[in-house]
Protein backbone atom coordinates (compact mmCIF):
# COMPACT_ATOMS: atom_id res chain seq x y z
CA UNK A 1 0.00 0.00 0.00
CA UNK A 2 2.63 2.55 1.08
CA UNK A 3 4.65 1.77 -2.40
CA UNK A 4 1.70 2.39 -4.30
CA UNK A 5 1.13 5.74 -2.33
CA UNK A 6 5.13 6.54 -3.01
CA UNK A 7 4.28 5.33 -6.67
CA UNK A 8 1.38 7.55 -7.10
CA UNK A 9 2.96 10.21 -5.90
CA UNK A 10 6.27 9.91 -7.73
CA UNK A 11 3.93 9.99 -11.17
CA UNK A 12 2.17 13.04 -9.65
CA UNK A 13 5.28 14.97 -9.40
CA UNK A 14 6.79 13.76 -13.00
CA UNK A 15 3.32 14.78 -14.31
CA UNK A 16 3.75 18.73 -12.64
CA UNK A 17 7.78 18.63 -13.89
CA UNK A 18 6.45 17.77 -17.27
CA UNK A 19 3.74 20.64 -17.53
CA UNK A 20 5.86 23.29 -16.21
CA UNK A 21 8.44 22.19 -18.88
CA UNK A 22 5.80 22.69 -21.35
CA UNK A 23 4.41 25.73 -20.14
CA UNK A 24 8.29 27.36 -20.22
CA UNK A 25 9.95 25.92 -22.57
CA UNK A 26 10.43 28.03 -26.02
CA UNK A 27 8.18 26.89 -29.44
CA UNK A 28 6.23 28.38 -31.48
CA UNK A 29 3.41 29.54 -29.52
CA UNK A 30 3.33 33.34 -28.13
CA UNK A 31 2.48 33.58 -24.80
CA UNK A 32 0.67 36.87 -24.97
CA UNK A 33 2.72 40.51 -24.85
CA UNK A 34 4.40 41.66 -27.84
CA UNK A 35 4.82 38.68 -30.73
CA UNK A 36 8.86 37.14 -30.82
CA UNK A 37 8.62 34.55 -33.68
CA UNK A 38 10.40 31.10 -32.37
CA UNK A 39 11.54 28.68 -35.14
CA UNK A 40 8.96 25.96 -35.06
CA UNK A 41 11.53 23.07 -36.07
CA UNK A 42 11.25 23.20 -40.19
CA UNK A 43 6.95 23.61 -40.18
CA UNK A 44 6.52 26.19 -42.35
CA UNK A 45 2.62 26.23 -41.49
CA UNK A 46 2.15 27.86 -37.84
CA UNK A 47 -1.17 28.19 -35.78
CA UNK A 48 -1.33 30.55 -32.64
CA UNK A 49 -4.05 29.57 -30.65
CA UNK A 50 -6.44 29.47 -28.55
CA UNK A 51 -6.67 33.63 -29.10
CA UNK A 52 -5.07 34.86 -25.59
CA UNK A 53 -1.96 32.76 -26.40
CA UNK A 54 -1.08 35.21 -29.30
CA UNK A 55 1.23 38.18 -28.90
CA UNK A 56 0.19 41.19 -30.67
CA UNK A 57 1.89 42.70 -33.85
CA UNK A 58 4.17 45.63 -33.07
CA UNK A 59 3.47 48.63 -35.75
CA UNK A 60 4.42 48.00 -39.56
CA UNK A 61 4.52 50.79 -42.03
CA UNK A 62 6.59 52.03 -44.72
CA UNK A 63 5.79 53.99 -47.57
CA UNK A 64 2.89 53.61 -50.51
CA UNK A 65 4.20 51.05 -53.27
CA UNK A 66 1.58 53.42 -55.75
CA UNK A 67 1.89 56.92 -54.09
CA UNK A 68 5.40 57.03 -52.77
CA UNK A 69 4.39 60.50 -50.69
CA UNK A 70 1.69 58.47 -48.43
CA UNK A 71 2.62 55.83 -45.53
CA UNK A 72 1.01 52.99 -44.96
CA UNK A 73 0.56 51.18 -41.36
CA UNK A 74 -1.18 48.35 -39.77
CA UNK A 75 -2.67 50.91 -37.22
CA UNK A 76 -4.77 52.22 -40.00
CA UNK A 77 -6.78 49.37 -40.25
CA UNK A 78 -8.07 48.91 -36.79
CA UNK A 79 -10.58 45.87 -36.12
CA UNK A 80 -9.44 44.34 -39.52
CA UNK A 81 -7.89 41.23 -39.77
CA UNK A 82 -4.87 41.95 -41.72
CA UNK A 83 -2.94 39.70 -44.03
CA UNK A 84 0.43 40.27 -44.56
CA UNK A 85 2.30 39.10 -47.32
CA UNK A 86 6.23 39.48 -48.19
CA UNK A 87 6.36 39.49 -51.96
CA UNK A 88 8.61 40.80 -54.61
CA UNK A 89 8.31 40.72 -58.08
CA UNK A 90 11.42 39.03 -59.04
CA UNK A 91 10.02 36.02 -56.64
CA UNK A 92 8.63 32.92 -59.11
CA UNK A 93 6.65 31.39 -56.55
CA UNK A 94 5.14 35.56 -55.68
CA UNK A 95 3.92 35.50 -59.39
CA UNK A 96 1.84 32.09 -58.89
CA UNK A 97 0.22 32.90 -55.28
CA UNK A 98 -1.03 36.35 -56.38
CA UNK A 99 -4.21 35.78 -58.26
CA UNK A 100 -4.96 33.52 -55.24
CA UNK A 101 -4.45 36.23 -52.63
CA UNK A 102 -6.06 38.15 -54.60
CA UNK A 103 -8.83 35.91 -54.70
CA UNK A 104 -9.42 35.68 -50.92
CA UNK A 105 -9.22 39.33 -50.78
CA UNK A 106 -12.17 39.75 -53.15
CA UNK A 107 -14.31 37.11 -51.25
CA UNK A 108 -13.55 38.42 -47.61
CA UNK A 109 -13.21 42.41 -47.80
CA UNK A 110 -16.37 42.86 -47.11
CA UNK A 111 -16.06 41.05 -43.45
CA UNK A 112 -13.86 42.89 -42.56
CA UNK A 113 -10.06 41.54 -44.20
CA UNK A 114 -7.56 43.88 -45.15
CA UNK A 115 -4.83 42.80 -47.11
CA UNK A 116 -1.45 44.75 -47.19
CA UNK A 117 1.69 43.85 -49.18
CA UNK A 118 5.43 44.03 -48.02
CA UNK A 119 7.36 44.48 -51.32
CA UNK A 120 11.29 43.73 -50.51
CA UNK A 121 14.27 43.73 -52.75
CA UNK A 122 12.72 44.94 -55.43
CA UNK A 123 14.84 48.03 -57.47
CA UNK A 124 13.43 50.56 -58.99
CA UNK A 125 10.35 51.09 -57.91
CA UNK A 126 8.59 50.77 -61.66
CA UNK A 127 9.35 47.28 -61.28
CA UNK A 128 6.71 46.25 -58.47
CA UNK A 129 4.03 49.09 -59.47
CA UNK A 130 4.40 46.94 -63.21
CA UNK A 131 4.01 43.90 -61.28
CA UNK A 132 0.76 44.73 -59.17
CA UNK A 133 -1.10 46.70 -62.25
CA UNK A 134 -0.40 43.87 -64.69
CA UNK A 135 -2.20 41.43 -62.00
CA UNK A 136 -4.80 43.56 -61.23
CA UNK A 137 -3.89 43.71 -57.85
CA UNK A 138 -6.38 46.04 -55.37
CA UNK A 139 -5.22 45.82 -52.23
CA UNK A 140 -2.12 48.07 -50.80
CA UNK A 141 1.81 47.15 -50.61
CA UNK A 142 4.58 48.78 -48.64
CA UNK A 143 7.59 49.19 -50.48
CA UNK A 144 10.45 48.32 -48.60
CA UNK A 145 13.56 47.39 -50.51
CA UNK A 146 15.61 46.45 -47.52
CA UNK A 147 12.55 44.76 -45.68
CA UNK A 148 13.32 47.48 -42.83
CA UNK A 149 9.69 47.31 -41.81
CA UNK A 150 10.00 43.41 -40.69
CA UNK A 151 12.76 44.35 -37.89
CA UNK A 152 9.65 45.00 -35.47
CA UNK A 153 8.77 41.29 -35.58
CA UNK A 154 11.55 39.80 -33.76
CA UNK A 155 13.23 36.85 -34.79
CA UNK A 156 11.11 37.19 -38.17
CA UNK A 157 12.87 35.22 -41.34
CA UNK A 158 12.94 38.42 -43.76
CA UNK A 159 14.94 36.14 -46.14
CA UNK A 160 11.94 33.75 -46.56
CA UNK A 161 9.84 35.36 -49.54
CA UNK A 162 7.01 34.68 -50.05
CA UNK A 163 5.32 34.77 -46.48
CA UNK A 164 2.30 35.51 -45.15
CA UNK A 165 1.40 36.60 -41.49
CA UNK A 166 -2.60 36.87 -40.79
CA UNK A 167 -3.35 39.19 -38.11
CA UNK A 168 -6.38 38.96 -36.03
CA UNK A 169 -8.70 41.83 -35.62
CA UNK A 170 -6.91 42.75 -32.29
CA UNK A 171 -4.15 42.98 -34.59
CA UNK A 172 -1.86 39.77 -32.84
CA UNK A 173 -0.02 37.52 -34.55
CA UNK A 174 -3.36 34.41 -35.08
CA UNK A 175 -0.90 32.30 -38.22
CA UNK A 176 2.27 32.40 -39.92
CA UNK A 177 2.88 31.02 -43.61
CA UNK A 178 6.53 30.38 -44.36
CA UNK A 179 5.65 29.06 -47.54
CA UNK A 180 3.49 30.10 -51.16
CA UNK A 181 -0.18 29.76 -50.70
CA UNK A 182 -3.17 28.51 -52.38
CA UNK A 183 -6.35 30.26 -51.69
CA UNK A 184 -8.00 26.94 -50.57
CA UNK A 185 -4.53 27.12 -47.65
CA UNK A 186 -5.25 30.51 -46.44
CA UNK A 187 -9.56 31.13 -46.95
CA UNK A 188 -10.58 28.88 -44.19
CA UNK A 189 -7.96 30.61 -41.75
CA UNK A 190 -8.81 34.20 -42.83
CA UNK A 191 -12.80 33.36 -42.61
CA UNK A 192 -12.34 31.75 -39.00
CA UNK A 193 -10.43 34.71 -37.90
CA UNK A 194 -13.10 37.40 -39.50
CA UNK A 195 -15.85 35.59 -37.52
CA UNK A 196 -14.29 36.40 -34.13
CA UNK A 197 -14.83 39.13 -32.17
CA UNK A 198 -12.77 42.41 -32.18
CA UNK A 199 -12.45 42.16 -28.22
CA UNK A 200 -14.12 40.10 -25.84
CA UNK A 201 -14.40 38.56 -22.50
CA UNK A 202 -11.85 35.73 -20.91
CA UNK A 203 -10.36 33.79 -23.76
CA UNK A 204 -11.11 36.02 -26.85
Amino acid sequence: MRATRSRKHALAVAGLALLTACSAGKDAVARGGTFEFVSPGGRTSIFYDPPQTRGTSPELAGDDLADPGKQLRVSGYPGNVVVLNIWGSWCGPCRAEMPHLQQVYNETEASGVQFLGIDVRDEPRTAPQDFVRDRHVAYPSIYDPPGRSLLALKGYPRNVVPSTIVLDRRHRVAAVFLTSLLDTDLRPVVQRLAAEPASGGPGA
